[in-house]
């Protein structure tokens, strides 16, 4: 059997080994549905938004997206923290947050947050420059990193159930109060972008095989 005919029967194997042996990436993405709105923020059932957590190596990232026409609060009800998430095996060191909000400073806190009944969190995205109630009230997106974790260790539902809570607010009526997340949405996977280059380099290298062959 010739070089190029050898390769020819190897290359397929080797894209395929590409493909199933580099892990995939896996993002949980879960609702921000149960209201602790002290007065009605919005009609029951309706979903406030999203929290979407995603395994980037051994960093967790999450993005915290309200719906329209929610916005962030900074309230007591909430311990004065926009987000609030339990994480095991995790220390305030490994918590980074984006600057997404112009004007304003986002940053991890830690302490015994317990705000309106929602059950104990260790962990919160603080706006340290904000105003309270809806003074500094923002619709930007919070984009957290949490170093050597994994999504499991940030999906454990504290003693009510829930495993996240933001602190919203209804510009249209002024209501503010906590909203909770509770564990519903399963895991979907989501190919990394190095498992596709990799996946498309072989399979290119398979057709510059092919061609060689037929020289």
């Amino acid at each position: 059997m010739s070089r190029f005919k050898k390769l020819l029967v190897i290359a397929p194997v080797i894209a395929f080994l590409v493909a199933v042996t580099v892990p995939a990436a896996m993002a949980d993405s879960f609702n921000l549905a149960t209201s602790h709105c002290s007065s009605p923020c919005a009609p029951p059932g309706t979903i406030f938004g999203t929290d979407t957590l995603t395994q980037s190596g051994t960093t967790v990232d999450g993005t915290v997206h309200l719906n329209s026409p929610f916005v962030f609060a900074n309230t007591g009800a909430a311990d004065n923290q926009p987000f609030k998430f339990n994480a095991t095996g995790v220390v305030l060191g490994d918590i980074t947050v984006n600057q997404s909000v112009p004007g304003q400073t986002l940053a991890a806190d830690t302490g015994v947050f317990n705000g309106d009944g929602t059950g104990q969190f260790t962990f919160g995205i603080a706006c340290t420059t904000c105003g309270g109630g809806l003074s500094s009230a923002f619709s930007n997106d919070i984009t957290f990193h949490v170093a050597n974790a994994t999504i499991a260790d940030l999906t454990v539902p504290n003693s009510d159930g829930y495993l996240f809570v933001a602190d919203v607010g209804n510009p249209l009526n002024g209501s503010t109060g906590p909203i909770a997340a509770i564990p519903t949405i399963p895991t979907t996977p989501v190919p990394e972008p190095a498992s596709i280059w990799l996946l498309g380099s072989a399979m290119v290298g398979l057709g510059f095989v092919r061609k060689r062959a037929r020289k």
